[in-house]
């Protein structure tokens, strides 16, 4: 881990830092406020950047590449809830907030790179900036209900169907997840996603 204003690459980390959805429209003070709790994290695929069960909690904001959501039983199956990349976040901030221990796991799917800060810290780099709190809290109950939609559709749409609505939801990710994640995420196999591409039915 690197701090920002230490980092080789740090002016295009910043610009990627600005582009962050959520963190776009704060002003230069508030930029650089938050910027100095950053620190840089280079993940190879496969990385952990989150265990399931743990306290130790932690704000990601994505630069590059892609991670997901995963849940873990206890015999090791793995269900997919979802897949962010640049200009996005990572979070457990429902957890801290309900004092219970992460749900998931976020581990990355490709190279990636993010900026982190441990969770206390960025609630209250948030209670100070009551505007990216609002927003903040908004984008995490959309992602969550995102997560419902997506878990209801396994149950409701037929295999076709659920890839067609990842392509109408997430365009920009169909080509670059590797199509074993992908079929995952959509309770297929690899082989079936195949199939389906090479048919024409998505």
């Amino acid at each position: 881990m690197t701090a920002i204003a230490l980092h080789p690459e740090r002016n295009i980390i910043r610009v990627q830092l600005q582009q962050n959805a959520l963190l776009s429209s704060m002003d230069e003070p508030s930029f650089a406020e938050l910027e100095a709790q950053l620190s840089v994290v280079d993940c190879a695929k496969g990385n952990f950047m989150l265990r399931q069960g743990v306290h130790d909690m932690e704000q990601y904001f994505i630069l590059d590449g892609i991670l997901k959501r995963v849940v873990a039983n206890a015999e090791g199956k793995e269900m997919i809830l979802r897949f962010a990349a640049e200009r996005d976040m990572e979070t457990s901030y429902a957890a801290w907030r309900l004092k219970t221990p992460t749900p998931y796991n976020i581990v990355s799917v490709t190279k990636a790179r993010v900026v982190k800060l441990p969770m206390p810290q960025w609630i209250d780099f948030m209670e100070r900036h009551p505007a990216v709190k609002h927003q903040f809290e908004y984008d995490v109950m959309s992602l969550m209900s995102e997560i419902m939609a997506h878990t209801i559709t396994l149950h409701l749409l037929d295999a076709p169907g659920r890839v067609r609505r990842f392509m109408r939801k997430h365009p920009e990710l169909f080509e670059r997840i590797p199509k074993k994640e992908l079929a995952a995420y959509l309770n297929l196999s690899a082989e079936t996603l195949s199939r389906l591409k090479q048919r024409g039915k998505i």
